[in-house]
């Protein structure tokens, strides 16, 4: 197996921590959890730390539909 081969390459759709993405969509956390329990929120995974993570293209999709409406 050459070096390149075991490389690891970028995910396609990399996973943004939670705090990121609502930095970018401009919000508070707060919102954020008011919006959820609504159903407007975007949907996030909860990895086994605990942690909350968003992929980068439900992210992208919910900005555009923001500035749509």
């Amino acid at each position: 197996m050459t070096a390149a081969s075991r490389r690891r390459h970028a995910p396609a759709d990399p996973w943004v921590p939670l705090t990121d993405a609502l930095d970018e969509i401009g919000i508070s956390r707060a919102t954020y959890y008011r919006w959820r329990d609504r159903g407007y929120a975007p949907e996030v995974r909860r990895l086994p730390n605990g942690h909350l993570r968003m992929r980068r293209s439900v992210l992208d999709a919910f900005l555009n539909d923001l500035e749509v409406a």
